[in-house]
């Protein structure tokens, strides 16, 4: 039997961390976090941040704890992640109080969303309560947790609310109370769990893609479950980039896997047939030879299509925890719908184009085919 050219490449062996020791807490003056990345200037001096290179050396450090594993490997549990688990069920809850409203088949967000945002920021004191933060800390903290579901406004969701869960994550990581032997416990059942969250409000109120590209970028809403997902299948012995073209593959294996599960759920909102039409990108990136050549150039894409990109990372808010530096924000720029300074971007996204939710889609066609035709229509 002829040895295959694409062959897997071996688990890596243990990895060092690359994020620095959390401060001390009385280093830290906790503060509301603020907006502060208005001009390209501004991040310019963000990329040589100190609070860049958190971001990054910790995106990669999570990475790097689920090489190999499978959403339902053994992890560590503990107080913490049972507590984080918990929030992520109130809000949960919280959608249940707020059905989304007729709104005559508008594929628009759906404005029931504005009286789930309101519930979470109402309640996110009470639930980070139990986390026993230090004093001042949870009206730092809670902020980006409230900003991950979505924006108030304009009833969306993209990479910029996601980047808030992991600026939260990093936040508690950044009090102590997330030690790297907790961070498999992070992804696979925290950010997983989040990530299922993020569906829910995207199918029930019809979150628009914030600043999508449409076919041209990755996916319209995440950008992390794509780079975690490729850790975890790095030294699969069977499953290719390609498997994500089966069906059968993905029925059956998309629950294990993060990456098959972001590919399951695009294809079964895309209207149109087929990964090739509506997920060109991601069509492309499976011909790669194997998983870690994906993982690698995810990391990388991360850094420069999010980290690296003013329309995302001007909704970025900096505190007491993750710090701006010394001369950003101070120029001026236009008022977005929020009454935000900001630049804007070539493409306008910034202000965030309405762009209708692709479930709706979906769903419309999928009620449209449930009528029958009148034989004479």
């Amino acid at each position: 039997m002829p040895i295959s050219r694409n062959k897997p490449p071996p688990s890596p062996t243990e990895l060092p961390l690359l994020s620095p020791a959390p401060p001390s807490i009385e280093s830290i003056t906790f503060t509301t976090p603020e907006r502060r990345l208005i001009s390209s200037h501004d991040l310019s001096l963000f990329q040589t941040s100190p609070t860049h290179a958190l971001l990054l050396a910790f995106t990669t450090d999570l990475n790097n704890s689920v090489l190999n594993k499978s959403n339902s490997a053994e992890v560590t549990i503990t107080p913490v992640i049972e507590t984080l688990l918990k929030i992520l069920d109130n809000v949960s809850a919280a959608v249940d109080e707020f059905p989304p409203e007729y709104a005559g088949g508008s594929r628009f967000g759906n404005k029931s969303f504005q009286g789930f945002y309101d519930a979470v920021w109402e309640r996110a004191t009470e639930w980070h309560a139990s986390l026993d933060l230090p004093e001042g800390a949870i009206e730092e903290v809670k902020r980006y947790f409230c900003e991950s579901f979505g924006n108030r406004t304009r009833i969306d969701y993209g990479s910029g609310h996601e980047l808030n869960f992991l600026a939260w994550i990093l936040c508690l990581r950044q009090l102590g109370l997330l030690p790297p032997e907790t961070y498999s416990a992070v992804l696979l059942r925290v950010f997983n769990k989040y990530i299922d969250l993020m569906r829910r409000l995207q199918t029930t109120y019809y979150l628009e893609p914030a600043g999508s590209h449409g076919v041209w970028g990755l996916d319209d809403y995440n950008f992390l479950p794509f780079v975690f997902g490729s850790a975890q299948l790095y030294s699969h012995p069977y499953l290719r980039p390609k498997s994500i073209h089966s069906p059968d593959i993905l029925e059956e294996m998309s629950g294990d896997w993060m990456y098959l599960s972001c590919i399951a759920f695009i294809n079964s909102i895309k209207v149109t047939a087929g990964l090739r039409w509506h997920s060109p990108m991601l069509d492309d990136i499976s011909a790669a030879k194997n998983w870690a050549k994906i993982n690698g150039g995810m990391l990388k894409m991360y850094e420069k299509e999010v980290l690296g990109k003013l329309p995302v990372m001007q909704h970025f808010m900096f505190g007491g925890i993750l710090p701006s530096v010394a001369g950003m924000g101070e120029r001026t720029g236009e008022e977005d719908r929020e009454g935000m300074k900001h630049v804007h971007s070539t493409w306008g996204e910034c202000c965030g184009i309405k762009v209708p939710a692709a479930v709706a889609a979906r769903q419309a066609e999928d009620a449209a085919a449930g009528l029958r035709r009148i034989p004479f229509d």
